[in-house]
């Protein structure tokens, strides 16, 4: 299964925003909007690889952190 990491942005803050300040990094899967923690993200918000998962100096959600890790090998 494709997964990939998606951003929450801090409180008031939207993905237009030139300074928006990521405020979690979220495990989506194939593209979608809605969090592996269940938390629904807005579509234009950024994204990375999966690959970036546990770097270190990102803020990740602990609960997509645990749930991806029971479906990736």
């Amino acid at each position: 299964m494709e997964h990939e990491l998606r951003a929450e942005y801090a409180d008031g803050s939207t993905p237009q925003d030139p300074d928006a300040q990521v405020k979690a990094w979220h495990v989506v899967r194939q593209d979608g909007m809605t969090a592996m923690c269940g938390r629904e993200l807005d579509p234009g918000s950024a994204t990375r690889t999966a690959d970036d998962w546990g770097t270190s100096g990102l803020p990740l959600c602990h609960s997509c952190g645990a749930l991806y890790l029971r479906e990736v090998p």
